[in-house]
C-alpha cells in the first residue's frame, strides 16, 4: 500500500522567488565585482594606449602627463588614468615627482648600457637554447619576419619603412625569447625593451643600418636552424652589443663604457659600420 505523506508538498519557488530571497549583501558583492572588473579592463585599455604614446614617440622623455588631458583625450575619468600611471611607473615608463607631477621617463645612459648588457645576456642565453630545439613552426615564423625585413630593404628606407622595420625587429626578438618558454624571463625581457625603445628608435632612424641589420638577423636565423648552439649564441650577444656602441655614439660618448671589452662585439663591428639590434 503507497504511504501517503501527511504533509502538503511545498511549491516550487519561482526564479523571481529566487532572486528575491538572495541576500542584499551577496547582491551588493556582485555588483562591487562587476564594477571591479568593468575598471579594471578600462585601466587596462588606458595603460595600454597610454604605454603605446610613449613608445611610439607622441609622448617624448622628459614629457608631463596630464590627468585631466589624457581623460578628456582618451574621453576617460580621472581613475583610470591615474591607475595607469601606477603601472607605467612600476614598468619604468614613467616617474613620478612629488608637488610636480608625471613625466615620461628619461633613461641615463648608464643605465641604458646597463639594461644592453642585461639583454646580451638574456639573448645569447635564448639563442643558444633555441638552436637546441627549436620546432618546425617557431622556424617557420622567424624565417617570415626576416623575410619581410628583406623584403623592406628591397623596397627602400622611407620613415614608413623605418617603423615597420622597428616593429618587426621587436617582434623577432621578442619570439627568440618567447619560443624558450620561461614567461618569467619574457616579461623581464618585455621591460627591458620598453625601456630602451626611444633610443633603439632613434638608432634606427634614418633607416641607413637597416641592410646592415637584416643580414645580421639572417645569421642569427641560419644558426639557430642549423642547431649551431655556439654560434647562435655569439650572433645575438655581439648584435645587442654592438646596439649599445652605436647608442653611445650617438649620444656623443667617444667610446664603448670603462667595463666593456674593446672586444665584446664581434670583429665584424668596426667603428665606421653601425649594426642595429
Amino acid at each position: 500500500m503507497k504511504t501517503l505523506n501527511p504533509q502538503r508538498a511545498a511549491p516550487t519557488p519561482s526564479a523571481q522567488a529566487l532572486a528575491s530571497a538572495v541576500p542584499a549583501s551577496a547582491a551588493a558583492a556582485a555588483r562591487t565585482t562587476i564594477a571591479l572588473l568593468q575598471a579594471h579592463s578600462l585601466t587596462s585599455a588606458v595603460h595600454a594606449e597610454i604605454e603605446r604614446l610613449i613608445l611610439a614617440g607622441e609622448l617624448a622623455p622628459g614629457a608631463k602627463l596630464t590627468e585631466a588631458l589624457l581623460a578628456e583625450r582618451l574621453g576617460v575619468s580621472r581613475g583610470p588614468i591615474r591607475e595607469a600611471f601606477r603601472i607605467l611607473e612600476e614598468a619604468g615608463l614613467v616617474r613620478q615627482e612629488k608637488n610636480r607631477g608625471v613625466f615620461v621617463r628619461s633613461i641615463p645612459m648608464d643605465e641604458a648600457v646597463e639594461i644592453y648588457d642585461l639583454r646580451a645576456m638574456i639573448e645569447e642565453s635564448a639563442g643558444r637554447q633555441l638552436a637546441e630545439r627549436i620546432t618546425p613552426e617557431q622556424a617557420k615564423a622567424l624565417r617570415t619576419m626576416v623575410e619581410q625585413m628583406e623584403r623592406l630593404v628591397r623596397d627602400g628606407h622611407d620613415t614608413s619603412a623605418s617603423d615597420q622595420y622597428h616593429l618587426l625587429n621587436l617582434g623577432f626578438h621578442e619570439a627568440l625569447v618567447d619560443f624558450v618558454g620561461n614567461r618569467k624571463l619574457s616579461t623581464l625581457y618585455r621591460r627591458l625593451v620598453k625601456e630602451l625603445s626611444l633610443l633603439r628608435r632613434v638608432n634606427l632612424a634614418g633607416g641607413r643600418q637597416i641592410p646592415v641589420s637584416v643580414s645580421e638577423h639572417r645569421a642569427i636565423l641560419k644558426a639557430i636552424t642549423a642547431g649551431d648552439a655556439e654560434a647562435a649564441g655569439r650572433a645575438l650577444r655581439a648584435h645587442v652589443l654592438e646596439s649599445k656602441v652605436r647608442t653611445l655614439k650617438n649620444a656623443g660618448a667617444l667610446a664603448p663604457a670603462p667595463d666593456e671589452p674593446a672586444t665584446a662585439a664581434a670583429p665584424a663591428a668596426a667603428p665606421k659600420k653601425a649594426r642595429h639590434a
